[in-house]
């Protein structure tokens, strides 16, 4: 590479000895890399590290890959090459449906995918075209920084309150489902445990000095979902 400053890899794979390899690969092609062992730590890095490209194992402990490419597909057009020993062809074709730009079976040549990862390198969008904060009348998410500003003042929230804001955000005025909320922030395995949203809206209600009965920002859609109120 010549590049004074190395692109910068996101690697999310559970498998230690991969990681491993990968970054020693990575790293004798110019690259540097940061790493990730689950889907959502993943996703959170993908907001907060300003990686070039990801690299993305599909079969992760915490939520399948094709969950993460969907989160991270909500804000940032990142390039995303997916590594995973899965060859079916419904597998690599849901994969890329989902947003993936390219493809890889394990196992892999190096030389093969470090060149990928260079062509898709070669057609990333610059950074600046990345909506990485989001605002709704005095509202403000930042996601890259995981920053909420409430006229101005930072509002503090634990990640699956920040998440869930989050999500909402990106689909402000549209009803977001509790299925399509469970899933992205707390994985598919958690697709009945509503209890868990309930508790989270209801504490992102505290910080934001909302009113359920008279909404200034969530509005509940009785046993369907929630909806952030745009503004202008």
């Amino acid at each position: 590479m010549t590049n004074e400053t190395p692109h910068r890899i996101l690697l999310i794979e559970d498998e230690a000895p991969i990681r491993r390899f990968l970054t020693i690969v990575a790293g004798s092609a110019g690259f540097e890399t940061i790493e990730a062992g689950r889907g959502r730590a993943g996703v959170e890095l993908a907001a907060t590290s300003a990686p070039d490209v990801v690299v993305l194992d599909l079969g992760l402990p915490d939520m399948d890959g094709k969950a993460v490419i969907t989160a991270i597909r909500e804000w940032s057009q990142v390039p995303i090459l997916v590594l995973s020993v899965r060859d079916a062809e419904t597998e690599k074709i849901a994969a890329l449906d989902a947003g993936a730009d390219d493809y890889v079976t394990k196992p892999f040549a190096t030389g093969e995918l470090m060149a990928r990862l260079r062509a898709l390198l070669r057609g990333r969008k610059s950074p600046e075209t990345e909506r990485s904060v989001l605002t709704t009348g005095n509202l403000s998410i930042d996601l890259a920084r995981h920053e909420v500003l409430l006229d101005g003042e930072e509002i503090r929230l634990t990640r699956k309150e920040f998440d869930v804001l989050a999500l909402l955000a990106r689909f402000a005025g549209r009803l977001v489902t509790h299925r399509q909320l469970l899933s992205t922030v707390w994985g598919p395995a958690h697709l009945e445990d509503t209890h868990y949203l309930r508790i989270a809206v209801g504490h992102l209600r505290d910080k934001l000095g909302d009113d359920a009965a008279e909404p200034r920002f969530i509005v509940t859609e009785p046993g369907v979902g929630y909806r952030l109120i745009a503004g202008e």
